[in-house]
């Protein structure tokens, strides 16, 4: 099997999940008992936390362990946005517009910024619309469906310069691990994940300024500093950070390995069969790209039939009755095209082998289709 859906989930890493398994089986213990065994595992979080924050963001942030990064975004639009208005953006993942809908429903206004052609957002006209009544400004950092990287950094000083008191979250599950960044002070939340990275799925985590008051998400004990209550999953956690450690030490290597997968596989692909929607100078670990008269759902399921796993847009939104990706309409395609969509996410792990027979598979079956249909 060719597994090119990377952006949906990663297959756990093996090396970290042996490291790891030591706090399924061993110390297994609550890490909020005062008995030794317990303190320990609180010493142990209390390490991974400060390792994972150390590859993007220095001391004046902090981290909240969640569940995922659907949590972390929820916890972040629930806890920020809660007065004035929210300004997002059209292209986010379903964890934030659908949390900012559900804000609207709530009583908040809130506003998106439309897209470029590529899938990121249109900065200018997304800072038009922060004024001094809004509270929060939510930008993707990279867009899950055409891996269009948005400037983060540059949008956040933007927004504060109009409203410094406006919080600025960033959804970073698609960034994390995978390209070069470092927090500026102006971002005040940013949400990332661990299934992304070769962890597992169960766990993520919502980055804060330091000295940013939150309102707790999930009551109940007082885990994580009283802001998200739970027993933590410590193996999750553990996991978390061993890959997230290996993936920044191998940044380069991997960047420059994923970005030679996605030139051949553009190169490989027929142009007479395909349009690329993602850009040229976008994250190299999603490829979108459109196929010409033929629906995206069924070259997905009879890709997966010839032993290639590719996907048609985020996979969170695969249960939405939609026939069309929002995302994918906001920048600007047409319906027919897309109507043609596929999603292909490339990891570390897969070969130029692999990518060369995952074009020859597509290719056939496009043409094969539109031989049938003509």
């Amino acid at each position: 099997m060719i597994y090119l859906d990377n952006a949906a989930t990663t297959r756990p890493d093996e090396q970290c999940f042996e490291l790891a398994k030591r706090y399924i089986l061993d110390d297994y213990y609550n890490p909020s008992a005062l008995y030794a065994e317990g303190y320990n595992l609180h010493l142990a979080i209390k390490r991974a936390r400060e390792q994972l924050l150390s590859h993007i963001a220095g001391e004046n942030f902090e981290l909240i362990f969640t569940s995922c990064g659907t949590e972390s975004d929820n916890h972040a639009l629930f806890c920020g946005g809660r007065r004035g208005n929210v300004v997002t953006t059209e292209g986010e993942h379903s964890a934030v517009f659908s949390a900012a809908n559900e804000l609207k429903q709530r009583g908040i206004e809130v506003r998106f910024a439309p897209l470029c052609p590529d899938g990121s957002v249109d900065a200018d006209k997304l800072l038009s619309l922060v004024d001094e009544k809004t509270s929060l400004v939510s930008v993707i950092h990279v867009n899950n469906e055409t891996g269009a990287v948005n400037d983060v950094n540059a949008i956040a000083a933007g927004v504060k310069s109009i409203n410094r008191h406006a919080l600025v979250h960033s959804d970073g599950v698609q960034a994390f691990g995978k390209i070069p960044f470092r927090l500026s002070r102006n971002i005040d939340l940013y949400s990332i994940s661990a299934h992304k990275i070769g962890g597992m799925k169960g766990t993520g985590a919502l980055i804060k300024r330091r000295d940013l008051v939150l309102r707790p998400y999930v009551f109940g004990g007082g885990q994580e500093g009283g802001l998200r209550s739970g027993t933590e999953n410590v193996f999750g956690i553990m996991m978390f950070a061993l890959a997230a450690e290996k993936r920044y030490k191998n940044m380069r290597e991997n960047f420059a390995r994923v970005s030679s997968l996605n030139e051949l596989c553009r190169r490989r692909l027929d142009a007479g069969l395909f349009d690329v929607i993602s850009p040229d100078n976008g994250c190299p670990y999603i490829l979108t790209v459109a196929a010409r008269g033929v629906r995206g759902e069924t070259i997905l399921h009879e890709a997966d039939d010839a032993g290639l796993v590719i996907g048609t847009g985020s996979a969170c939104s695969s249960n939405s009755k939609k026939r069309y990706s929002r995302v994918i309409l906001a920048c600007g395609v047409d319906e027919d095209t897309a109507d043609g969509i596929l999603r292909l996410s490339f990891g570390p792990e897969n070969t130029q082998e692999e990518i060369a027979s995952a074009a020859k598979i597509l290719n056939d079956i496009v043409r094969n289709r539109r031989e049938i249909m003509s």
